[in-house]
């Protein structure tokens, strides 16, 4: 096993050595088993152990034979693959690409990697980006939070899709990130606007109440308690401890895969890419096979079907990236 560029304490996996250790559904269904049941398969409907394996079903291999549940089941039952009938070794295969890939990886790269069409590839994305959604607590601290603009410029946009609302952040998706310097973790979503009650609520919900908070000087964080900001207006980025530069780099990174692998990022899904980012930044110091596992357990219990993905929720539905 190799060891992980710039990460030598990380055990890195390369994609030879993904297709020797599963070469095909068996193998790789048998690592996903092994994954979400180590101590034995567990009916996902009511958790009893009292399972029949080996059932012959085309893709329910088991079955409880508890009689108030009596139900067939599979590895992906209960999880973001539910329903889906691309093999076990698709989704290991991109679940790799997607876990290791620091820009992530487009729907259409996707597609030729895995041999599928392009809107197989898009969905099976965006189900491995809601098994990277992360339930944490607010952080110790200290905390940098900013927020940034997501989008066209409104130059380059043609002219009956310009909003002609002025300058700055107009027609343009609005992310606020939390970066905690203790752990190195780092939390990002939309928020509608940034208003001082937006951004407040947003600190408060991210950065523990006698955590220290880095911003810069956007009025919407004046009033703040334990607060201190850099005033870029004036040239100034780091006064002391004060800074936002750990958040500003995730930007950077997040923008390189908006612009290089994207190019667009519907508003709508936009939440689902910015977690993707930052779980995959929170995931970076461990080794390739555990974050991968770490991508199959965030996947369990959680469900997205194609008709809630495209959906209109009164936002432009954009490219599928």
């Amino acid at each position: 096993m190799a060891k992980a560029p710039g990460k030598s304490h990380r055990e890195g996996i390369s994609l030879v050595e993904i297709m020797r250790r599963f070469p095909d559904d068996a193998t790789a269904e048998a690592w996903f088993v092994e994954r979400r049941w180590p101590d034995g398969v567990h009916c996902p409907h009511c958790g009893s152990t009292n399972v029949q394996s080996g059932a012959k079903h085309k893709t329910m291999p088991y079955r409880c034979r508890e009689k108030r549940c009596a139900k067939r089941f599979s590895a992906k039952t209960g999880t973001v693959m539910e329903g889906s009938k691309l093999g076990f070794q698709v989704w290991m295969i991109a679940t790799y690409l997607l876990s290791t890939s620091l820009k992530s990886v487009s729907s259409m790269k996707l597609s030729r990697d895995l041999d599928i069409n392009q809107r197989s590839a898009w969905f099976l994305a965006h189900r491995l980006r809601v098994a990277l959604t992360e339930k944490g607590s607010a952080f110790a601290g200290p905390v940098e939070i900013d927020e940034t603009f997501v989008g066209g410029r409104e130059k380059n946009k043609h002219a009956r899709k310009k909003q002609r609302l002025g300058r700055g952040g107009i027609g343009k998706t609005i992310v606020a990130g939390a970066k905690d310097r203790a752990t190195n973790r780092v939390t990002a979503s939309t928020i509608p606007d940034t208003t001082r009650l937006t951004l407040s609520n947003y600190v408060a919900a991210h950065a523990a109440p006698d955590a220290m908070v880095y911003t810069d000087e956007h009025a919407g964080y004046s009033g703040l308690p334990h607060h201190e900001s850099v005033v870029h207006g004036r040239g100034e980025y780091v006064r002391g401890d004060c800074h936002t530069q750990g958040i500003e780099a995730f930007w950077s990174l997040f923008k390189r895969g908006y612009h290089g692998t994207f190019h667009k990022i519907s508003p709508k899904h936009m939440d689902r890419y910015v977690t993707e980012f930052a779980s995959r930044h929170n995931l970076r110091e461990r080794d390739t096979i555990e974050i991968m596992g770490a991508v199959a357990d965030g996947g369990v219990g959680k469900r997205l079907r194609y008709r809630e993905l495209i959906a209109d929720n009164g936002l432009s539905s954009g490219a599928r990236s």
